[in-house]
């Protein structure tokens, strides 16, 4: 299909604005259908929402002959992000909207009462649901995006909807991101519903405040096991971070047991769960039934530990013959388990964090799969080809094939999360928070000031520039000290000034974009870099910092040998002071 013009949007909203209402870009939504489909305009209209209230859906089309129910959100844009709100109303209301309690909001668009009208309609010749999102861009970007696939997952997570719908019937669900010149990003087809049977015949409840649902029960390790076997990392995208790897304590301590339950026979398998604090699933759905319960679309929490160590230890001892003689101790290991159902993401976040605590859990871990982090994944991935690392182990982990796949050309090195941090604080000159980084990440509000929405539109390559130089600021200190060993002996307690005044010194250089250009664009730390920041660090930060030594607010304190002020937020201000006295410098931050 050809692309749509400009010039066709405005005669579409010139013609039809004072009957369908609506801005203009709502008109790109109904040429999509009509040209894509041969969907004549009077029908059409019917199709496409015009104003808001839609509940993530701009518009359907039902093709009788392939069976299928297209759902579409239109941006007119090339940027996948303005998908991004869309999919969130999606998921938090839409899907329970269209398709189990459609008469809950009252002024809901018209478009969704066509569409309802549809559906029920032809409920028995609707196979599949295809939802599209349609905009002018690349879909292959979009296809990479950790914040679109996080939705996406989260979206077709309630695909149960879908079944209660249609009453069990299998129907398909098939989401995409598709450009309107009919390019089109990859296609996951046959999506269905994961529901896992789960031996337990009896749990205890307990609601939560906002009729949360928790219920707990003992779950058998080769139920987890078989889940995480079929779902893949998926099973894990909701946890905080990847296995620990076998050398931590936690998984040592796991691994001890199962070879004495099960290799050893020393003990009953029973004793697992009375030595084992438990994990936490959170479920789109919890049925019991037949004498089990039934599990739908499962996600860790918590215990990734336990299962990646009982998936090594079974793949370690395949060939044991005492585990095949001992196949039903196996069968009996059974944990404590809490599953969660009726949640919103923040309540499951909350639960996430709170469950994650049992091992040495840093609180930057607990913020990895926060929609910021998402956002910067997705950035630094974007501009630069360079992998944000927010979970922990997560680089590590990836093969050059799935470096490949998600569009990472640099492979190398990573940026990791708390290195970022450090390097927001110091190009801030919120050097003070560096003495105590938990706090920043335990603090909402300290937290929400370091990953600003504006950092988003920061330019990727400053970041990276300011990034590198603490790889080279000992060195670089190093040689400070040793041009007056007498003189500068204290210089290593301003390393975080002196990084402060380094990221000044770039950010104010009148060659900033061509430093950028040559030395911003990959994790590299090239000689001439080094070189650059030698420079600056002697002919700017290094006079700077003479004339901080010798105002009168510091000079007792020198002569004292007390040089506590120089990791302060206040001695950074005054030598920015100095620092537009000398070279005009001002302020200049990551966004």
């Amino acid at each position: 299909m050809s692309g749509i013009s400009e010039r066709l949007i405005d005669q579409a909203y010139s013609d039809l604005k004072d009957t369908c209402g609506g801005v203009r870009n709502d008109y790109f939504g109904l040429l999509y259908v009509e040209r894509e489909f041969h969907v004549p305009r009077d029908k059409a209209i019917n199709q496409v929402a015009f104003g808001g209230n839609d509940y993530g859906i701009d518009g359907f089309h039902l093709d009788t002959q392939r069976r299928n129910l297209y759902l579409f959100q239109f941006k007119y844009s090339t940027s996948y992000t303005q998908f991004k709100q869309s999919l969130q109303r999606l998921i938090d209301a839409g899907m329970e909207r269209i398709f189990m309690t459609p008469n809950l909001d009252a002024s809901k668009n018209q478009v969704l009462l066509q569409l309802r009208s549809c559906m029920v309609e032809n409920r028995a010749i609707i196979d599949q649901i295809c939802v599209r999102f349609v905009f002018t861009g690349d879909p292959a970007e979009a296809e990479r995006s950790q914040v679109l696939d996080k939705l996406r997952e989260d979206l077709e997570n309630k695909k149960y909807l879908i079944d209660e719908f249609f009453g069990g019937r299998q129907v398909t669900l098939v989401v995409e991101f598709r450009s309107a010149t009919g390019k089109v990003g990859a296609v996951v087809d046959q999506r269905r519903t994961r529901v896992f049977r789960l031996p337990i015949s009896e749990l205890l409840a307990r609601s939560g405040p906002h009729d949360e649902s928790m219920q707990v029960g003992f779950v058998r390790l080769v139920d987890l096991h078989e889940m995480f076997r079929e779902m893949g990392p998926r099973f894990f995208e909701r946890n905080i971070r990847y296995g620990l790897g076998g050398s931590e304590f936690v998984n040592r301590a796991i691994s001890r047991a199962l070879k004495q339950i099960v290799l050893d026979g020393k003990e009953s398998p029973a004793v697992f769960a009375f030595n084992h604090n438990g994990i936490t699933l959170f479920a789109e759905k919890l049925e019991s039934k037949d004498g089990c319960c039934h599990i739908t679309e499962p996600r860790l929490l918590n215990g990734a530990q336990t299962i990646t160590t009982f998936r090594d230890f079974l793949e370690k001892n395949a060939d044991n013959k005492h585990l095949d003689q001992r196949r039903s101790a196996v069968q009996e290991l059974r944990v404590l388990c809490k599953i969660i159902t009726q949640a919103t993401q923040g309540f499951v976040t909350a639960v996430t964090i709170n469950n994650n605590r049992q091992n040495p859990v840093e609180p930057w871990d607990l913020h990895a799969n926060d929609l910021i982090q998402l956002e910067l994944q997705d950035k630094f991935r974007d501009d630069l080809g360079i992998y944000y690392e927010r979970q922990e182990n997560a680089f590590q982990n990836l093969s050059y094939q799935e470096m490949e796949e998600e569009g990472i050309t640099e492979e190398g090195k990573a940026i990791e999360l708390v290195r970022l941090a450090q390097t927001l604080l110091v190009s801030d000159g919120n050097i003070s928070a560096l003495a105590n980084l938990r706090r920043v990440f335990e603090d909402d509000a300290a937290y929400d000031q370091v990953f600003t929405p504006g950092r988003l539109k920061a330019d990727t390559r400053l970041i990276v520039l300011c990034y590198k130089i603490q790889f080279r600021l000992r060195r670089l200190l190093q040689e400070i000290e040793q041009k007056g060993p007498n003189k500068y002996w204290f210089i290593f307690r301003a390393r975080q000034l002196f990084w402060a005044l380094l990221c000044q010194a770039l950010l104010n250089d009148a060659d900033i974009q061509r430093h950028a250009e040559q030395y911003g664009s990959d994790m590299s730390i090239k000689a001439q870099y080094t070189d650059l920041l030698a420079s600056l660090a002697s002919t700017r930060c290094r006079p700077i910092l003479a004339d901080l030594l010798k105002d009168k607010a510091y000079v007792d304190k020198v002569a004292e040998q007390n040089f506590g002020f120089l990791r302060t937020n206040a001695a950074y201000k005054r030598s920015m002071e100095f620092a537009y006295k000398r070279w005009k410098w001002v302020e200049k931050k990551l966004k």
